[in-house]
């Protein structure tokens, strides 16, 4: 069978490759070896062995989770010119924007694995297996999002590689609807992660009806900048092939975002700042600190300043169509990014706490150890999974070429 064949030649081609290739996997391994020890401590210890405490209960795990959301609904940002308005250059290499998506999801899943401490207890997060409580808790309503949105991107990569590697031409009745349907699916997994902080009327930091949108507009700073130093290294790497406009209008694209993104800001900041009620003090702590307790005002000005900048290398055409500028702008925004979704989102929301008192949260090291085998097991399922897109897509692993090279032998 077709099938059989293209699972037996997929999983050939991840186990070949160069040193560099071996010497990246074997990386990974480390790391998830290394990392995965911190979280062996974590089970048998309990989450004590976190620095999460009642005060800061939500932390180091679900600041990742809901940047991972993030670059996991920023593939749309591939689809939408690519089959939304048909542009050919960037219609290629959509495919790379699914496999980030489900790495992305992978990961995000994982944190939230991790946070709930005791592993059996993610059954119930299961749809139609767990017990639910729909549809009272955003919580089970995150999950079946994101569970969807996995499938579905898994669903389109695999008819896609499986059309290329029996080289004919993908049904676009079919294809394209799936596509489209992304859209709407990557909006709302982020979306329903807004909805769990903003639902939480006992912390008013989150109570923004911005939540969402700058949620979804700082997400799509962040995985097309992911994106945009992938491409690259995969451009001199292998056999990838994409052009030099394609890249420049991804980075055109992230502009506006990066200016809604400021400019939700902006209006949060003025919203608390004018009106100037006891909720300021959230802001505070967060921008100026509160009294000796300092902990994350260089984080916070540090994700303002990086993201301002890089707006500005990102609005310029001259610095957005230079590859050094084009670079620095990426990962300017992904540190942008991932601290305001991180410690500047998170903390603040629990500090002070409703007795006005102030517990300065610091990830343990189980919980670094346990993110980077999380982060690491993502980087090595992308990395196998575009591998045998390559192969398949520009390197000629399709059946004809077996064919050929059968008789030949």
């Amino acid at each position: 069978m077709t099938i059989i064949r293209f699972l037996k030649e997929s999983f050939k081609t991840v186990l070949k490759g160069n040193k560099w290739y071996y010497s990246w996997l074997a990386l990974l391994f480390v790391l998830i070896l290394w990392g995965g020890s911190g979280y062996i401590s974590q089970l048998m210890n309990g989450l004590g062995e976190t620095n999460m405490k009642d005060p800061v209960s939500w932390a180091f795990y679900i600041g990742n989770f809901t940047f991972m959301v993030g670059v996991a609904a920023a593939a749309i940002m591939l689809v939408i010119p690519a089959y939304v308005y048909n542009w050919k250059p960037i219609k290629e290499v959509v495919i790379f924007g699914e496999l980030l998506a489900i790495s992305a999801v992978i990961m995000a899943l994982l944190f939230v694995l991790v946070d709930i401490g005791n592993p059996i207890k993610m059954w119930h997060m299961i749809p139609f297996i767990g017990k639910l409580n729909l549809p009272n808790s955003l919580l089970a309503w995150d999950s079946i999002v994101l569970n969807l949105y996995f499938i579905l991107n898994l669903t389109i990569v695999s008819y896609l590689l499986y059309t290329y590697f029996k080289k004919k031409e993908y049904n676009k009745k079919f294809l394209v609807p799936l596509m489209l349907l992304s859209i709407p699916m990557a909006v709302s997994i982020h979306t329903v992660t807004a909805f769990l902080y903003n639902g939480l009327a006992a912390r008013p930091f989150w109570n923004s009806a911005l939540l969402a949108p700058k949620f979804l507009a700082s997400a799509f700073c962040s995985g097309p900048a992911v994106l945009l130093i992938l491409f690259q290294i995969l451009r001199k790497t292998t056999s990838f092939k994409i052009k030099d406009e394609a890249l420049f209008k991804i980075a055109e694209l992230m502009a506006y975002a990066m200016f809604i993104n400021l400019f939700f800001f902006a209006s949060e900041v003025f919203k608390e700042v004018y009106s100037n009620t006891e909720h300021l003090v959230h802001f505070k702590y967060l921008f100026i600190g509160i009294g000796d307790n300092k902990d994350i005002v260089l984080y916070a000005w540090t994700s303002v300043i990086f993201s301002f900048i890089a707006f500005l290398l990102f609005l310029i055409p001259k610095t957005r169509t230079n590859f050094i500028t084009l670079n620095i702008g990426a990962v300017l925004i992904y540190i942008g990014v991932y601290i305001e979704k991180g410690i500047a989102l998170l903390t603040p929301g629990f500090t002070p706490d409703v007795l006005g008192q102030i517990y300065v949260y610091r990830p343990s090291m189980v919980e670094i150890q346990t993110t980077v085998m999380i982060f690491s097991i993502g980087f090595l399922v992308f990395t196998l999974l575009t591998k045998v897109a390559v192969a398949i897509i520009f390197e000629d692993l399709n059946i004809e070429a077996l064919e050929k090279k059968r008789k030949k032998v």
